[in-house]
């Protein structure tokens, strides 16, 4: 079954920056397939971020605040990357990458985000 294991959460100042990764736990390749980020703060629903097709192209949610995330991915090395700037107290989440393979959705445990001075 397939594994996506997200990276790079932690704790960082507002206004830092962090990059996180998803890939996938056996080596099973993404390359194919979209991806999503997703991220649910305490107390809230889960909410999309981006996402990125098989060739690259990002799409987001109508949201200024996502301007401050960019997301790529690198076949290469079978991995999606989330890269997050100018971080605010109000990003604090668990952040999830997600992939659906024939109708099926697949999720990664999460990576903790937490923005504090």
């Amino acid at each position: 079954q397939l594994q996506l294991v997200e990276s790079g959460g932690g704790l960082v100042q507002p206004g830092g920056s962090l990059r996180l990764s998803c890939t996938t736990a056996s080596g099973e390749p993404l390359d194919t397939y979209a991806i999503n980020w997703f991220r649910q703060a305490p107390g809230k629903e889960r909410e999309g971020i981006a996402c990125i097709s098989s060739s690259g192209k990002v799409t987001k949610p109508d949201d200024s605040a996502k301007g401050r995330f960019t997301m790529s991915r690198d076949n290469a090395k079978n991995t999606v990357y989330l890269q997050m700037n100018s971080l605010k107290a109000e990003d604090t989440a668990v952040y999830y990458c997600h992939v659906i393979i024939v109708w099926r959705p697949y999720w990664g445990q999460g990576t903790q985000v937490t923005v504090s001075s």
